[in-house]
């Protein structure tokens, strides 16, 4: 049976009468369940823990036993706790949590031009703007400072409901449930482990209350289902701050970090479609695609395939060489060159974006905060600790055995033991022993994994061969015909099966390697698990695209010499055209097909944490990043090869931001809030692919397109400094008396005539050369351009993205300089208090000494206050 701990954020008196209890467990379990709700009741005499309709008031044994007796009966209890004020109080002050003060100080405005053209620009985004009350600009703003209770008269508590909002509620109640030790049975910590041992079956904060209905109150969770998920506010800005407000800051990051990237495609978009446009624009005038496309050059090309293929004229290949100059022209040079500046302007931007967020959510002294309060330790990494503690015990009683007993004071060594039990596990910790196996498996798992790849990807090779192989000796010439678009639609439906199975199997066994890692903490356990997932599918979904770039139709020999795998098939060759396989993350949404009157009769029956119970529960960030990640992998990787790969990505990202707005708000149980002032690990892959990104596309530009071949044959090779002639130099001869025997087409006079000489792509030495078919010195040169130009491109751009890097500072002028403001306002703030106090003391000195003027009895002020009040 289940047990549910329901986890409320409100105020008693906002509260229906809650339940408590579990149902169906084991002796074990009831005492560790009961122990544990004693603990969190008796914390400090004021955790409130209800059940049921309200009882008269009991001691802590008798909650405890009643929780017990609830235990008996059958279905799925609920404990719902809260935290009163004085419980609220002293935990901000623990956690530090900055919250706003009486003073309130005016935000410094832009002035001038720049004043004029913010105006211009928020009346033009009027119409986008979400109406939201969080979202509107702000020209003063309250100072912060970390919740202290001896300076309770600093804060602002006229309204001590809505001091501390729902996020931060929440946050407090659930760390309080980590930190509270259970002592009984078996387990040693608080929540964390009871959900690990299936004590209670979750434990999760509650739904403001219900986002849709003609009756239902206004609510946080109700306006962002109106204004940011909603399909019909696509257009419009997110209202990241109530999305900070009700989810916490490391989710309002992310969707932050989103909507700068969906806004950073837009230009990326516009030059991509740009660049297609002219190629598109200049295909007529190219003069290497007319030349494919003349009929009158007659050019016999070699057979694709032995035997079954026959001899082919290179003007059947026009529609593919014309298509190609869509994608390989001169302009997809400067888009390489203009997307590897976009990444780092948009590192950049998300950088000064993020600082700006982090002064107006007040997370600027975060750092300090963390290194202050340490992560509590995980519950599977405390287990493993108990269970080294007590094998350690255990062998230390095993040589006490052994060893000749001494007389010692009985009552000293039972409180020894008892300390002991107790302090188990204070100084044990794992070392890289205890995970030295967790991390060879580690090791020799993911080196597996990505050889599992490696051989799909050759399985799908071989597939695309021996079917073409097969189809080619049908009978029927509407088969023979169609063999490419055959074989190559069917190896792409393939492998998308296959890398879409993949990433769910890949997921569940890097998150199944990171547990067997045991890491300490939970941000510990996110990073390594982020990193092997992120691994993982990179090869998984880049691995195709590798090959179809970089060794696709590269290593075929040559007529009369070909490889073959496995001494039966024959690689495969690339013809003149661009490939590019997108994948596209397609979600289902589950949708409910009751009427809204049955709907809202069904929602009366349940209580919110009833209701909030049959959501899914929140199981991590870490899919909706990954998948961004890898998107903007394909958007800087290869977008030399598809320059339209931003606006898809533009055009996925504007859904994807709602479709991930709509899980959160109605499909997920509403999660813990985390204070997180940066996107963690996340930043640090971006910055990698972003720098992978420009070698990449330095090699894709070099070997991959023929931009580098028309340069040398241009400067090198023309006679009259035209690209005449191209086509007929990047070909070889080849006599077809040199075949090998079996390899000569059966059909020899397919194409009408005796064919004697056939062309291939490649640079060798014609057949009547004393050195026939070796590597000519053009194929030489040519290498030697490719290599020259990897090594400038990527030196270039390398240099000016650091040099975009190092103008743009990381933190904006204004932001710096209100940081500095509240800084000094801080200051002014104590200094003016310490004053007070001091004169307060005096007076009353002075009235106990029985001098005149008390309280105006005059004071010297110090150098350091008189500096600030002329400040």
């Amino acid at each position: 049976m289940d047990k549910t701990c329901a986890v409320t954020q409100r105020p008693l008196e906002r509260l229906d009468p809650p339940v408590m209890g579990g149902v169906g467990a084991s002796a074990s379990e009831v005492e560790g369940r009961a122990g544990f709700i004693q603990e969190v009741s008796s914390y400090t005499d004021e955790m409130a823990l209800e059940q049921g309709p309200r009882p008269p008031a009991r001691s802590h044994s008798e909650w405890t036993e009643g929780a017990a007796v609830l235990t008996k009966i059958h279905g799925v209890g609920f404990v719902k706790i809260h935290a009163p004020w004085n419980v609220l109080c002293r935990e901000a002050e623990f956690l530090k949590l900055k919250m706003p003060t009486k003073k309130l100080y005016h935000i410094s405005e832009t002035r001038g031009l720049l004043k004029k053209i913010n105006s211009v620009l928020q009346k033009i985004t009027d119409p986008i703007q979400p109406k939201v009350a969080e979202h509107r600009p702000q020209t003063t703003k309250r100072l912060s400072y970390p919740f202290s209770r001896e300076k309770q008269h600093l804060f602002d508590l006229s309204d001590k409901d809505s001091f501390f909002d729902s996020k931060t509620r929440s946050t407090i109640v659930y760390e309080i449930l980590k930190r509270t030790t259970c002592t009984k049975a078996k387990y040693s910590m608080g929540i964390t482990s009871l959900l690990a041992n299936g004590v209670y079956s979750a434990a999760y904060p509650l739904h403001d209350g219900d986002y849709e209905g003609d009756n239902v109150e206004f609510n946080d969770r109700k306006l962002l289902y109106e204004e940011w998920a909603s399909y019909g506010v696509f257009y419009k800005y997110q209202p990241i701050d109530l999305v900070r407000k009700y989810f916490g800051e490391k989710i309002g990051l992310y969707f932050a970090w989103l909507g700068v990237y969906t806004q950073m495609l837009i230009p990326a978009s516009v030059v991509g479609i740009i660049v297609f446009l002219y190629g598109w624009a200049t295909v007529d005038d190219n003069i290497p695609s007319m030349e494919m496309c003349d009929q009158r050059h007659n050019i016999t090309m070699c057979p694709l395939c032995d035997k079954t293929c026959s001899y082919w004229r290179m003007s059947s290949a026009c529609a593919t060489a014309r298509a190609s100059h869509l994608f390989d022209n001169p302009a997809t040079v400067f888009f390489s060159v203009f997307m590897a500046l976009w990444a780092a302007t948009f590192m950049e931007h998300w950088k000064r974006k993020q600082m700006r967020l982090n002064y107006r959510w007040d997370l600027t002294g975060f750092e300090e905060e963390e290194e202050a309060v340490k992560d509590h330790p995980r519950a599977e990494y405390e287990a493993r600790v108990l269970e080294k503690s007590l094998r350690k015990e255990s062998k230390n009683k095993e040589k006490r055995r052994h060893l000749p007993e001494e007389p010692t004071n009985k009552w000293r060594q039972r409180v020894k033991t008892a300390m002991a039990g107790v302090k188990l596990t204070d100084k044990v910790k794992l070392t890289w022993r205890d995970r030295f196996p967790a991390y060879f498996t580690n090791l020799v798992s993911i080196i597996f994994m990505i050889a599992v790849t490696f051989a799909i990807v050759l399985g799908v090779i071989i597939y695309r061969i021996s079917t073409a192989a097969a189809l080619a000796m049908n009978s029927s010439p509407s088969v023979r015909s169609n063999i490419r678009v055959t074989v190559t639609a069917t190896a792409v439906i393939i492998n998308l099966v296959v890398i879409i199975l993949l990433d769910e199997v890949y997921g569940c066994i890097a998150r199944w390697l990171t547990k067997i890692e045991v890491p300490k903490t939970e941000k510990s356990f996110e990073e390594r698990l982020i990193f092997k997932a992120f691994l993982l599918k990179f090869v998984n979904s880049y691995t195709p695209i590798f090959y179809v770039a970089f060794f696709k139709g590269r290593f075929v020999g040559r007529p009369g010499d070909y490889v073959y795998i496995f001494r039966s098939f024959r690689m495969e060759e690339l013809r003149r055209a661009s490939s590019r396989k997108m994948k596209k993350f397609i979600r289902y949404l589950r949708l409910k097909h009751q009427s809204p009157s049955d709907h809202d009769e069904h929602v009366k029956k349940k209580q919110r944490y009833e209701v909030d119970y049959t959501l899914e529960p929140f199981a991590g960030l870490r899919p909706p990043p990954l998948s961004a990640v890898i998107q903007f992998g394909f958007v800087t990787l290869f977008v030399a090869s598809f320059p339209l790969a931003p606006l898809f990505a533009l055009l996925n990202n504007i859904i994807e931001i709602r479709l991930d707005a709509k899980k959160f708000v109605t499909e997920l149980r509403r999660p813990v809030a985390v204070r997180a002032k940066d996107i963690g690990i996340w930043y640090n892959i971006l910055r990698g692919v972003g720098k992978l990104a420009v070698i990449i596309n330095a090699f894709v530009i070099s070997f991959t397109s023929d931009f580098i071949p028309r340069l040398v044959y241009l400067y090198m090779y023309s006679e009259n400094g035209t690209m005449h002639g191209f086509v007929n130099h990047t070909l070889s001869s080849f006599n077809v008396s040199d075949f090998q025997n079996g390899t000569a087409p059966n059909d020899p006079l397919d194409l009408g005539y005796e064919v004697q000489i056939c062309r291939y792509k490649d640079y060798r030495e014609p057949p009547w050369s004393e050195h026939k078919y070796d590597i000519s010195k053009d194929f030489w040169a040519v290498l030697a351009a490719r290599l020259a130009f990897v090594i400038v491109f990527q030196n270039l751009v390398m240099f000016m993205s650091d040099f975009v890097d190092w103008v743009i500072p990381d933190i904006p002028k204004d932001i710096s300089q209100q940081i500095h403001k509240e800084k000094v306002l801080m200051v002014e703030l104590f200094m003016r208090e310490e004053t007070e106090t001091l004169l307060k003391m005096q007076g009353a000195l002075a009235v106990s000494l029985g001098r005149p003027g008390g309280p105006g009895f005059p004071l010297r002020e110090s150098a350091g206050c008189k500096r600030l009040s002329k400040q």
